[in-house]
């Protein structure tokens, strides 16, 4: 989920295949821009110099000012929003760390969850041995938040349905979240094994709602992309 670029790209070996899907505008103003980002666009430039194609430099050939707010995944599909001007990202930035933002994903996991409904309070932090993996730990991790609720279990080939709420925004969180709920996100190369990544050709994991006050006017405002699969 969220904040931090997906695992491969962050690998100075790993030059991520051009994507040729567009960067689509869902909402603008002259503060904020909302967007939809495609699967395997980074949101940021990577580390390795081949790495510069993203979804903010793409941006930026025609808002100059386009400030950065967030990130979604390298893998995820769908909402980012970026500030217009200064103002509108240092107001957006607070909203973020505040947790006032309001999140809402869907994934495809593997097998049947079994609760209709429940919440995954599992603490990560970094597993500095093999970065840029996360790991659940008790005693020194940061603690992370996930609510979640299935939307359909009739899927064929043992799968499930389930809309995801994080209320933290720790790297990978959801990712690793469900794994440790015993349903892995189908497609993820890193917390998947190897027959359940191999289901699907993207990580099947879409950022389809956000919510905030808006930076200037302050009114509740809500955004949505429609998931893709």
């Amino acid at each position: 989920m969220s904040s931090a670029s997906s695992g491969p790209e962050s690998s100075p070996y790993y030059i991520v295949p051009f994507c040729h899907e567009r960067v689509g505008t869902i909402y603008r103003d002259e503060h904020l821009l909302l967007i939809n980002k495609p699967a395997y666009l980074l949101s940021v430039p990577g580390r390795a110099p081949e790495n510069k194609d993203c979804a903010i430099r793409r941006l930026q050939q025609r808002y100059p000012d386009i400030r950065l707010v967030h990130r979604l995944d390298l893998d995820t599909s769908g909402i980012m929003v970026f500030g217009l001007t200064a103002f509108a990202q240092s107001k957006l930035s607070r909203l973020f760390q505040l947790r006032t933002v309001k999140k809402r994903y869907q994934a495809i996991v593997h097998g049947l969850v079994e609760k209709n409904a429940g919440s995954i309070d599992l603490p990560l932090i970094a597993d500095w041995p093999k970065r840029p993996l996360q790991k659940v730990c008790h005693e020194t991790g940061k603690n992370a938040l996930t609510h979640y609720r299935v939307l359909e279990r009739d899927i064929p080939g043992n799968r499930t349905r389930l809309a995801l709420s994080p209320v933290t925004g720790r790297s990978h969180q959801l990712r690793i979240h469900c794994r440790e709920l015993g349903h892995p996100i189908i497609g993820c190369d890193m917390y998947a094994p190897a027959e359940i990544e191999a289901l699907s050709p993207r990580l099947l994991l879409h950022a389809e709602w956000l919510a905030f006050n808006h930076p200037l006017t302050g009114l509740w405002q809500e955004f949505t992309s429609p998931c893709p699969f």
